[in-house]
């Protein structure tokens, strides 16, 4: 009777053990799956659509500004969703809305792209910035140094920022220490955002829809929304740079899978940058 177990006479591997490595290989691309579903719990807490709807009513109806009013729009809950939307889904049948976000034009502290004007879109695409450099590094000394040079004073601490937890979560998912091996590859791409509000020309609550993929043996891929508070602070060689901003963490983005109904209907805009729109 052949043994599957052991090697071939050609020196091939056997049944047994092709499957037994196809296991382990399975097994690790599962516990990236896992790490990148705990990153996501951050992101899929959310409201019924009437309540999304409601504090879209608010941000319509209020004229005040300040420090309350900007702690309510921050607060105010976004469209619930499943974990499934985030995994997967139906294209839309037409084409949504577009958000035109101007590129970076220089490399600003802690190796974040940065140079965005002083406008909605710019604090949109100033926060892909922060968001792309800290998940795709996966490193919790590099998170504190971008957090560092990132956060303006009273803004969330560094342990109670979503993206370290998203590090923390997928580092430990995955079986790393405290940055990821080399051999583990993630890349993420800003597919969709929008502004949930402003105050001023030196405030906006800015939310960015990300497509994450990650690589171990084989590739895990997950869409991941996130909102943050950010602030115009003036000064530098630029003229001033767009940082997070004081205040409790705001309510979490719904995390869509981008150019679907439901994507839409969150309030994702299709990401462009200017040289594509024109």
């Amino acid at each position: 009777m052949l043994r599957t177990d052991q090697a071939t006479d050609d020196g091939g591997w056997g049944r047994g053990r092709l499957l037994a490595t196809l296991a382990v290989g399975l097994a690790a691309a599962l516990l990236l799956v896992a790490g990148l579903g705990l990153a996501l719990y951050y992101g899929l807490r959310g409201t019924d659509p009437q309540q999304a709807a409601d504090s879209q009513d608010i941000r319509r109806a209020t004229a005040a500004s300040g420090a309350s009013y900007r702690d309510q729009v921050a607060a105010a809950p976004m469209l619930q969703v499943t974990p499934a939307d985030a995994r997967s889904g139906v294209p839309a049948a037409t084409p949504g809305p577009v958000i035109d976000v101007p590129p970076a034009t220089t490399v600003g502290p802690a190796q974040v792209p940065t140079g965005f004007p002083q406008t909605p879109e710019g604090a949109v695409g100033q926060l892909a910035a922060i968001e792309t450099t800290v998940l795709e590094g996966m490193s919790i000394a590099q998170t504190n140094q971008v957090h560092q040079q990132w956060a303006l004073p009273g803004a969330v601490d560094i342990a109670e920022w979503p993206l370290i937890m998203n590090v923390q979560s997928f580092l430990s998912a995955a079986g790393q220490n405290q940055a990821k091996d080399p051999t583990v590859a993630v890349t993420a791409t800003p597919v969709a955002g929008q502004v949930k509000a402003t105050d001023d020309s030196d405030w906006v609550l800015a939310c960015v829809l990300l497509d994450i993929r990650a690589t171990i043996t084989t590739e895990a891929r997950i869409a991941y929304g996130y909102c943050e508070r950010m602030q115009w602070q003036p000064g530098g060689d630029e003229g001033g740079r767009w940082m997070l901003a004081p205040g409790a963490p705001a309510a979490a983005a719904p995390s869509t899978w981008p150019g679907t109904d439901i994507a839409f209907e969150a309030g994702w805009r299709t990401w462009a940058t200017s040289d594509e729109t024109d």
